[in-house]
């Protein structure tokens, strides 16, 4: 057998719930920093992640730019797809070996 991580997405309180009720592991909170309809800020996502026992994952607009900002968090896991991509290869910057605790 091979054991699969259940993990939702999430934007606002009534969702996460939802995911709550799915039995996922872990919940994906967006957007942190991308300005879209979803658009949290590092505060919202802060009060999204504590109404959570579930292990929050910051989502969303996440660039060499600001990760530094993450630290803010006080998570140690963050996806992001613009973060990891580069037109040249993988981005081989600083922030790889980034210990966010």
């Amino acid at each position: 057998k091979k054991k699969f991580s259940i993990i939702g997405s999430a934007h606002n309180i009534k969702e996460i719930k939802t995911k709550e009720k799915q039995r996922v592991e872990k919940i994906f909170i967006s957007s942190l920093f991308k300005k879209n309809e979803n658009f949290l800020g590092i505060n919202k996502y802060k009060l999204l992640a504590n109404l959570t026992k579930k292990k929050a994952i910051a989502l969303g607009g996440i660039s060499k730019n600001n990760v530094k900002k993450l630290k803010l968090l006080k998570h140690s896991e963050f996806a992001g797809i613009s973060f990891f991509e580069q037109k040249k290869g993988p981005w081989k910057g600083p922030f790889l070996n980034l210990n966010l605790n």
